[in-house]
């Protein structure tokens, strides 16, 4: 082997160096190929309160642990020799279409995880083409995100409140912004043990404590966005001053039976979903009372504790209502794969939560931008790699649920 001394024009392609990003936030969302990523940089970025509001479930949370390792243990099974050149992600759902089949899930004090809040959620979710869902016990109104998602989807999800002139005023001021489907929220007769608040002494609005000091002297930029923007609001009340516990309890109503489904129904102009179905009988029933779908989610693990994984509930209600009815799934996404995944087995859509929240809290508005971009980019990435060009290509043929959690006889 012949040996000589290197020349500089021979080096000069080897030793260019990467241009250095001067945004830091820019920078640091680079980094995050993965949800996970996102998630990590959030932990940094987020005091302690709200990120384990986002983060954290029900009790032992077991619930949320076992709808994402449902996720994990399936098993692809790809057709080769397929024209995969062009993929097609976009979907119609409810009377609309979505570029992706996905959109952002309803999330409750938004503006607690990053002063941007639902503003940016709602931009990014029009930019991008997929419907954006404000929750009852979000932190901006109705007309607000109108404003930041002028002609994008926007969806309404109702809490059913003991005061129900107050709830129905809310589903007047959302049909009047524009927004042209209604989630009702079915899960929530009383709050779900969350105990991580619990453990936190999480109030609404935040409570000083040398604890809390200490947590935040690392995170400035988080309390100065805090502080120097407007107070924090909701859409369903002016003003509070408690535990996110004490506060869900006073507004959830436990009495909500489908007599007022039915009623809530004839209220709202444009579709109405059905949100927290977890059993098969439940699903059947709600389609019977005449609503336009249902999403399968047990509210993101965060009620019910050991609730069934809607992952594994999907083909048993899809068998059940037919190839017809619009079922929706949520709880337990982190990546495109899962996405698919789910359509596969009978999902028409999907809604991500805690994926959109952990790349809000890691840089606003960019951080769901960047949360958006991963999940497509896994969305495309796995349908071609399944040999599918398009999503009503998916079928359960391409996928086998793995069971490790099976009932005994």
């Amino acid at each position: 082997m012949e040996r000589r001394v290197p020349r500089p024009a021979d080096l000069a392609p080897l030793m260019r160096f990467k241009r250095f990003e001067w945004d830091g936030r820019a920078r640091r969302l680079a980094k995050a190929h993965r949800i996970a990523d996102l998630r990590l940089i959030a932990k940094r970025r987020t005091p302690k309160g709200a990120f384990d509001y986002t983060d954290g479930a029900a009790e032992f949370e077991l619930s949320l642990g076992r709808a994402r390792r449902a996720f994990r243990e399936i098993e692809f099974h790809p057709a080769i020799l397929r024209d995969v050149s062009s993929v097609d992600t976009s979907v119609s759902i409810l009377g609309g279409p979505s570029a992706l089949p996905f959109g952002i899930a309803p999330t409750g004090f938004t503006r607690m995880m990053h002063a941007e809040g639902e503003r940016a959620g709602a931009s990014a979710a029009g930019a991008a083409g997929i419907p954006f869902s404000l929750s009852t016990v979000g932190t901006t109104s109705p007309e607000g995100v109108r404003e930041a998602n002028p002609d994008g989807r926007n969806w309404f999800q109702l809490y059913m409140q003991k005061d129900r002139d107050k709830s129905m005023g809310l589903v007047s001021r959302a049909a009047d912004a524009g927004f042209d489907t209604l989630l009702v929220t079915v899960d929530v007769p009383v709050a779900g043990a969350r105990l991580r608040d619990s453990y936190n002494g999480f109030t609404i609005p935040p409570q000083l404590t040398p604890s809390t000091v200490l947590n935040a002297i690392p995170r400035p930029e988080w309390w100065w966005n805090f502080l120097t923007t407007e107070p924090l609001a909701f859409a369903s009340l002016s003003s509070w001053d408690g535990t996110i516990g004490e506060l869900l309890d006073t507004l959830f109503d436990p009495t909500v039976d489908f007599d007022d489904l039915a009623w809530v129904r004839d209220q709202w102009p444009g579709k109405v979903v059905v949100k927290g179905i977890q059993t098969v009988e439940d699903a059947k029933r709600v389609m019977d009372v005449g609503v336009d779908g249902i999403v399968l989610s047990n509210h993101g693990g965060r009620q019910l504790d050991r609730a069934p994984v809607p992952f594994h509930l999907l083909p048993s209600v899809r068998s059940a209502l037919g190839p017809d009815a619009t079922i929706i799934l949520d709880t337990g996404i982190m990546s495109g794969a899962d996405v698919v995944a789910a359509l596969a087995m009978g999902a028409d859509f999907t809604l991500v939560g805690r994926a959109y929240l952990y790349g809000l809290m890691a840089g606003g508005r960019e951080g769901v931008d960047r949360a958006i971009e991963i999940l497509s980019t896994e969305i495309v990435r796995t349908m071609k790699l399944l040999g599918v060009a398009s999503v009503a290509e998916l079928n359960p043929g391409h996928v086998t649920q793995l069971r490790r959690l099976v009932p005994r006889d």
